[in-house]
């Protein structure tokens, strides 16, 4: 009989799903958190399902462990743990956020081409400028999509319509996505939409003719970086840069130099090098720069609860029938 340990806010249709299924049962934290602590060894002593943001501190007192489903899409807190040494499966909340990230991307997009942020200028010193600027459409332009996930296909999907011409770079090319959770009637799992697509190698051919740069792909040791001064001197001058993913991906300094010297035309940043950004950081001074606080896609958002329960009962009925999981990830990414 599994036993769960519910270390989240309890969402009440998806607590009904969880308590539905038969042969389970489950303890319920009294005062969830998102970071590691440690609980009480006799009530950790049995549990076979944990699920929250993160391990318990004394993870090595949990014998029974056999899965964690987090509620979150990263899973650097679970990094060195042995998990996969130690027969524990991971599942993380993928797909969960796609629609809200990409919404903030196709925002990004229109309010960059438009300069929103010049007319918010004006508005607030009473400047009647109707200029061209302010006026441009995307239709037509050129977005490229570097990662092709659940973030990059929902913004494919959407910025297909919008009639935007869609470029796609990723290492291996593009996969059908299978056992991932997605909304439905969202993204692109066959990958059928991008008009081209770029695998390793090919970077800089990617990047050359773009109107819009979206980073759509996780942080790892091997994406680190992965965006410095070659890269964006690459993108055309007239070229925006969105990064919804994390800050690190682009190097900070490459970042700066491209706004300076004006190698690219601005940014929309969601994603930041602190947290909470330092008001003296220079990304705070530029015209033609949006900054967001990391809110394109959140567990405060008003669907998160429901879709990630939605992930975790469908994943609970596969683990009850010794199916293949949702979202799993790979044992090699945890080491």
């Amino acid at each position: 009989m599994p036993h769960i340990f519910l270390d989240l806010r309890p969402h009440a249709p998806g607590l009904e799903a969880i308590t539905a299924t038969p042969g389970v049962t489950i303890d319920i934290c009294e005062s969830p958190e998102q970071k590691a602590r440690e609980f009480p060894d006799d009530r950790m002593r049995n549990v076979e399902i944990l699920f929250g943001t993160h391990a318990p501190l004394n993870l090595d007192r949990m014998p029974n462990l056999r899965w964690i489903q987090l509620a979150s899409v990263g899973f650097t807190q679970l990094l060195g743990l042995n998990l996969g040494q130690r027969g524990i499966a991971v599942t993380n909340a993928r797909g969960c956020l796609d629609v809200p990230i990409a919404e903030w991307n196709i925002a990004m997009m229109v309010n960059l081409a438009r300069d929103l942020r010049g007319m918010i200028r004006n508005q607030e010193a009473a400047i009647w400028d109707n200029g061209a600027r302010f006026q441009r459409e995307i239709r037509g332009m050129r977005v490229g999509i570097w990662g092709y996930g659940g973030i990059g296909r929902e913004t494919a999907r959407l910025a297909n319509v919008l009639g935007l011409e869609i470029h796609v770079m990723t290492r291996r090319g593009i996969q059908p996505r299978i056992d991932t959770y997605a909304v439905p009637g969202t993204g692109d799992d066959n990958g059928t939409l991008p008009h081209r697509i770029y695998q390793a190698g090919e970077e800089l051919y990617f990047l050359r003719n773009l109107d819009f740069l979206i980073v759509a792909m996780p942080l790892s040791k091997a994406t680190e970086g992965i965006i410095g001064e070659r890269e964006l001197r690459a993108l055309p001058s007239t070229a925006y840069v969105l990064n919804p993913a994390r800050g690190p991906i682009i190097q900070q300094q490459a970042l700066l130099r491209a706004l300076d010297e004006g190698w690219i035309a601005g940014a929309a940043l969601d994603t930041h090098y602190a947290y909470p950004l330092p008001p003296e950081h220079p990304l705070w001074r530029y015209p033609n720069v949006i900054l967001t606080p990391h809110i394109s896609g959140s567990m405060l958002s008003q669907h998160f609860q429901h879709r990630i329960c939605d992930v975790f009962s469908e994943n609970l009925r596969r683990y009850t029938h010794e199916q293949t999981l949702l979202n799993r990830v790979d044992p090699a990414e945890l080491t």
